[in-house]
């Protein structure tokens, strides 16, 4: 279940000092995935759950919360185990997500146990089954989460990756307005645009980041839709 472990980070959950563990298993191929091992649904495993709560008690007023990342968490059958777990040490919990799964995430935090939740925004929805890697993907899962979280009190954030040739200023425009149009009256409030970095882990060669003043421009087109948009890795 549990194939990697950052030990200590100071930028994955904002305004803690956490670790972030990657659980197996991703139901996207992502082209530009950085995580590719831990796509398949079996991996090598690098520690069990009991194994990593032992390590969380060690770290008992060194760390602050936990990152839980992937792959894709809700796909994990042992993912709200894993949460009690992580709660019950006293520890904040923030999930990365796609949102695929928003009956998982609806679950998870109406019994208390998330405390931040990133969800990752692909792409505009002509351009979404490109960008995962999937060919006619229904969204309708993607926008229930969406709508969950922006119409919600659940502290959140949404990013996107841009990475060319995946985006350009037409999907970017679509992006903004199917986000601006999910909640009714209801604008997203975050929204982190981040650079592609290619890796030798990266599933396809050829790809790259858009120059910087391009992204700047997507950051204006998208601020009509978004309450805040942040530039990360700037």
């Amino acid at each position: 279940m549990i194939s990697g472990l950052q030990k200590m980070t100071l930028l994955d959950f904002p305004g803690k000092v956490a670790c972030t563990v990657f659980l197996q298993g991703c139901n996207y191929r992502c082209p530009f995935c950085h995580n590719s091992p831990l796509l398949p649904s079996k991996g090598e495993i690098l520690m069990a759950q009991e194994e990593f709560l032992e390590f969380l008690k060690k770290r008992q007023g060194l760390l602050e919360g936990v990152c839980v990342s992937g792959g894709e968490p809700t796909l994990q059958p042992g993912l709200e185990t894993l949460l009690d777990g992580i709660k019950a040490l006293g520890f904040a919990v923030k999930l990365d997500t796609t949102g695929s799964r928003p009956q998982v995430l609806k679950h998870l935090a109406a019994r208390g146990l998330l405390d931040y939740v990133a969800m990752d925004v692909k792409n505009s929805p002509s351009r979404y089954g490109q960008t995962i890697g999937l060919e006619n993907p229904k969204l309708d899962a993607v926008e229930e989460s969406l709508a969950f979280l922006i119409g919600g009190d659940l502290p959140h954030e949404l990013r996107t990756t841009l990475v060319e040739p995946l985006h350009d200023e037409t999907s970017i425009t679509e992006m903004g307005r199917w986000l601006g149009n999910l909640v009714p009256g209801r604008k997203p409030k975050q929204l982190f645009l981040q650079s592609f970095v290619d890796r030798d882990t990266v599933i396809y060669e050829g790809l790259c980041a858009p120059v910087p003043k391009t992204i700047e421009h997507y950051a204006e087109i998208l601020g009509e839709f978004v309450e805040n948009v942040t530039i990360r890795n700037k």
